[in-house]
Parts: structure tokens; sequence; C-alpha cells
């Protein structure tokens, strides 16, 4: 191994480990109460390192969600391939699909709806910004892809796939959000599974043609 690529690999692992502390800092503290210190501490190294890495904290923040949303291509991307399935078959598999999403990494997901819907996008990078953009459009994308399939096989209504394909992402990072919320007041009180699998249902049943 030569002396840049042993460099490369010791700036990744170092960049992984400030990321793994930032996210058990987060978890615990929040987003507001967390400082950059406090993340140093539990990574081992000087705040003056964690700004080799990250120009702020918000950008620090942002960084968790790039894993999820590299993560949910992968499986939207899947499941737009399942050449054999038909259009309401990929919207089960999509269903499973968010499913797997969450379960991957709640805390993360979480993290990335908070993030989409907070000050903190402006004080990013440009650079950083814009991976987040592009992995977000590329998410949305595939959802509208197999809303499309649908209606150009008459099976789904007329609406332009890709406002459907948000409201479906809305709907998804609305649930999790309010019964993320709900749970915090109340940890006996989670029925995220079961409201988003009834979101899933009416969402389908809502842009079938023989329900219009």
């Amino acid at each position: 191994m030569g002396i840049q690529e042993r460099k490369e690999r010791e700036k990744e692992r170092r960049k992984q480990q400030i990321i793994v502390a930032a996210k058990r800092v987060f978890s615990e503290k929040g987003f507001n109460k967390a400082t950059m210190e406090d993340i140093a501490s539990e990574a081992e190294l000087s705040p003056g390192t964690l700004y080799l890495y990250f120009k702020n904290k918000e950008e620090l923040y942002a960084s968790l969600s790039l894993r999820i949303l590299q993560y949910l291509n992968i499986r939207v991307q899947h499941v737009n391939d399942e050449a054999k399935l038909g259009p309401e078959e990929k919207m089960a598999a999509l269903q499973e699909a968010m499913f797997d999403v969450y379960d991957f990494d709640p805390a993360t997901i979480i993290n990335l709806f908070h993030l989409q819907s907070s000050e903190t996008l402006k004080n990013l990078s440009p650079e950083f910004l814009s991976e987040i953009n592009d992995l977000s459009r590329k998410s949305i994308g595939g959802i509208a892809n197999i809303i499309n399939e649908g209606i150009e096989k008459g099976i789904f209504v007329e609406e332009h796939p890709h406002a459907l394909a948000d409201i479906y992402w809305s709907m998804y990072s609305g649930v999790i959000l309010w019964e993320a919320s709900k749970s915090i007041l109340n940890e006996q009180k989670n029925y995220l599974k079961n409201t988003l699998e009834s979101s899933f249902k009416i969402f389908l049943n809502g842009i079938k043609k023989d329900a219009s």
C-alpha cells in the first residue's frame, strides 16, 4: 500500500469515527443541545480535528442522512428492476422496501426528515447540499417511475407521477415523524408500522383508476 493510499484510508477512517460519535451525541442530546465539543469528546478527538472534515455542526448532522439516502436508492432501484412484477405488485414491493429502509436505521431516517424540514439545509456547503439533492431526486424519481408504469398501463389515475411520488414521500415522512413524536411522550404508544401500512393501503387505493 502506497503512502497516499494509506493517508486516504486513514482520512476515511477518521471521518467515520466522527460520524459514529455524532450519531450517538445527536441521539442523546438532540441537534440543538449537541455541540461540536461534545462530539469531539465522544470521538476522542480535538474540536479542531472535526473542522478538518466538516465545516459546522449542520454539515455533520446532514452527513448522517447520506448513508440512509444511498440505501433508499438501492432499495427503490431494486423494485424498479423487478421486470416480472406488475404495477400493483411493485407498489407492494415498494411498501416493503420503505419498511426496510426504516428498519435499517430508524434514528437516521428520522434525522433525515427533520433535516428536510429545518433551517439546517441553508448552512450546508453547495457541494454537500448538491449531494443530498441528487440522492433525494433519484429516490423520488424512482418512486415516480413505479407509479408512471401503472399510469401508462391504465391501472393508476392520470396524474403527474412526480406529484404522486411527492405525496407518497410526504406521507411516509409525515407518519414517521408524527409517530416518533408520540412515542417520546408515551413509549407504549408505538403504532408506526400499523399506521404506515394503513397509509400505503389508502394511497394505493386512491391512485387506482377504479377508485377514482
